[in-house]
């Protein structure tokens, strides 16, 4: 941090404590009383395939509110607490699928053989594809090994599956999704919570341990603290009102819900429940100073607003769901947990290259090096409004990523050349984990059009210097500006025969995000013909639907509804059913299913075909004709899979494919 830089965030937060310190002896008169509420829940969820409970967890959350009046300079002030626990018995009642029990010893599957997909060598009544000297079914399974069964590099002892790196407490990277009938790069990544087994636990960023996992608000940024913050108002002659807010919160600038456009300024735990849960269960409130100045109805606008922001907190990313835990989305954090494994401690590779084979590669060679945390704040600025009818927003945020990217062009090892060398090897697959600063530039709108009784909402943002995977760049990642959108429509409809007294409210949402300078072609980098596109895996151009259909029984105590939303791009979608019956004024019972639909997993381009360390990785057909090309490094030449990045093509809705459940929740509110 420079010290320009560093005086001017002193300064501010020097300020802002006088702030806090003057409001906290303004003299304060006509106290109101004190609201105390809160409620305890149970969320059972139950996931088919024969995985059992994912989620069993217990929530205590407290809220507590007390406004007062003043006569000094502030006109009003009130203090809002919101505190939550958890405990998620997962941990315990299932630790075979997702404890300490976790994980297993590994097979690595045979392309178009499910059969052979993930069974131990003993009992195993199918022939399998290579023989048992190049198999890790049927060499270095049971401790103490005496050979990996992969194909050592020259130069390189085998055992990295074995020794130090035993085969115990692993899942392959995607098998809860895919056979692997369709090839790609097979990874083992460790299962079990961080004080179990450290393998993969990146430090600082998906590294908790068992505790960790069970009780999550309790931690080291002391999540139980939901939100804590103090409200000011100062008035001011002809009815305008400058008010602070200042703590812990959750600052929501979208009028859309499910995902995300302009609704960015706080991280999400999508550890959860995935993208299901509501947002505002699932944002991570975060220490921020929001003032706004209330202008009320002045130069032709009926209300006018004028709000800034700074995110004082340190920077939190989205909660992922870490290696091993039941909600993992897309499978992000299985694949950062083996390829941080693979970088430290060396891995088996099945099929690298496309020979149907393993092969061990050391230390420092390939994978996650590390997680880098920025430093920098956030901070934003919004214009909010009301004219003629129409609600508006004009929103600007300069903020770190909350999304990973993964930059390559870190210094690593050619396993081909001991002794280690430490240098960038363009396209090897060596990366460390960032947070890219971004700006974005938004604006928003809602309106009712009486000729259609409905109810629109629009939202549209241009981002800045997001980065996405890109196979034709010797860093494996590019820059590209993103412009996303979405429009609602919310209609209340009679359906006689379904409700002769209430009306059904539907509501459809369609989102698009574009990619403004997005790379995808069928030559490589070096204009070389390709077996499959090369590029960018995320879509240039997609779009997702939801669909919701919700009615009313019972004086409105039974609410039956069908959430149904669709990835365009990735052919999947969910569809979930519920019934929310509120039992009395206290008690809640809701019962729903979530169930996945459409082509799963996808396949891209996943660099194995790529030259990172000639002339040793050069193509055999290439090598064989004795080509040029494989003197110097190149880029992909298409070989494609399932693994490791069709992830980024399959969505959340893909890559959850097998993830049908049965859930229950159990409410009580006091």
């Amino acid at each position: 941090m420079n010290l320009k830089r560093t005086v001017l965030f002193t300064t501010t937060r020097f300020i802002l404590a006088c702030l806090v310190a003057t409001l906290a002896f303004v003299p304060l008169t006509s106290a109101q009383d004190t609201e105390f509420r809160g409620f305890i829940e149970n969320a059972t969820f139950t996931r088919a395939h024969g995985v059992g409970i994912t989620k069993s967890r217990t929530t205590l959350q407290l809220e507590l509110s007390k406004a007062w009046s003043s006569s000094g300079l502030f006109s009003e002030v009130s203090f809002n607490g919101t505190f939550r626990g958890s405990y998620d018995a997962v941990y315990d009642l299932n630790d075979d699928e997702f404890g300490k029990n976790s994980g297993r010893s590994v097979c690595f599957p045979a392309p178009g053989n499910p059969a052979f997909f993930g069974i131990l060598a003993t009992g195993n009544p199918t022939t399998p594809p290579f023989p048992p000297s190049t198999n890790p079914c049927y060499a270095g399974v049971f401790p103490p090994p005496t050979a990996t069964g992969a194909i050592p590099l020259p130069g390189v002892p085998g055992g990295h599956i074995g020794v130090g790196n035993p085969n115990t407490g692993l899942g392959l990277v995607g098998e809860d999704v895919h056979n692997f009938e369709n090839g790609g790069v097979v990874l083992a990544y460790p299962t079990r919570p961080c004080d179990i087994d450290n393998r993969g636990c990146i430090d600082g960023y998906m590294d908790d341990d068992e505790d960790e996992l069970r009780f999550s608000e309790f931690n080291s940024r002391l999540d139980f603290i939901r939100e804590f913050y103090l409200d000011a108002t100062m008035a001011f002659d002809g009815g305008n009102e400058l008010g602070f807010r200042i703590g812990r919160q959750q600052v929501v600038w979208g009028r859309t819900d499910l995902f995300r456009v302009l609704d960015v300024i706080n991280p999400v735990d999508f550890s959860r429940h995935n993208i299901f849960d509501e947002l505002e269960d699932i944002r991570i409130p975060m220490g921020i100073f929001n003032m706004e100045y209330r202008a009320g109805a002045t130069a032709g606008f009926e209300d006018l607003n004028f709000q800034a922001i700074w995110k004082f907190e340190d920077f939190r990313p989205n909660n992922l769901g870490q290696g091993g835990e039941p909600y993992a989305i897309i499978g992000a954090g299985n694949f950062f947990r083996a390829m941080n494994n693979c970088w430290d401690n060396g891995c088996t590779v099945w099929n690298f290259p496309d020979t149907g084979l393993a092969v061990d590669f050391p230390s420092h060679a390939l994978g996650i090096r590390q997680a880098n945390k920025p430093g920098a704040d956030d901070y934003g600025f919004r214009i909010e409004g009301v004219m003629n009818g129409v609600g508006f927003s004009f929103n600007v945020l300069r903020y770190t990523s909350q999304m990973p990217s993964l930059r390559g062009g870190i210094a690593s090892d050619n396993p081909f050349t001991p002794p280690p060398e430490a240098q960038f090897h363009p396209y090897a697959l060596a990366f460390d984990i960032d947070f890219p600063r971004l700006t974005m530039v938004g604006a928003s709108a809602d309106f009712y059009v009486e000729s259609m009784k409905s109810a629109f909402r629009v939202e549209v943002a241009h981002t800045s210097g997001e980065e996405f995977p890109n196979t034709l760049e010797g860093r494996l990642f590019s820059e590209s500006d993103v412009v996303r959108w979405v429009i609602g429509i919310d209609r209340p409809t009679f359906i006689p025969f379904l409700n002769k007294s209430r009306a059904y409210l539907l509501s459809l949402q369609v989102f698009g995000q574009h990619l403004l300078d997005h790379q995808l072609q069928r030559t490589n980098a070096q204009g070389v013909p390709t077996l499959s596109d090369v590029g960018m895996v995320d879509w240039k151009n997609n779009y997702i639907a939801t669909f919701l259909f919700q009615g009313n029984y019972l004086n409105d105590r039974l609410t039956p509804q069908i959430l149904t939303a669709y990835d365009f791009g990735a052919n999947s979608g969910v569809v979930s059913p519920s019934v929310d019956w509120k039992i009395s004024d206290n008690w809640r019972f809701i019962a729903a299913l979530n169930l996945k639909f459409g082509d799963g997993a996808r396949v891209f381009d996943d660099n194995r075909g790529a030259n990172p360390f000639p002339p040793f990785t050069c193509a055999p057909p290439l090598a064989a004709a004795g080509s040029p090309l494989c003197g110097a490094p190149f880029s992909s030449l298409g070989l494609s899979g399932f693994e490791p990045i069709g992830r980024f093509r399959a969505g959340p809705f893909g890559m959850g494919i097998n993830e049908d459940e049965f859930q229950l929740t159990l409410r009580y509110r006091f």
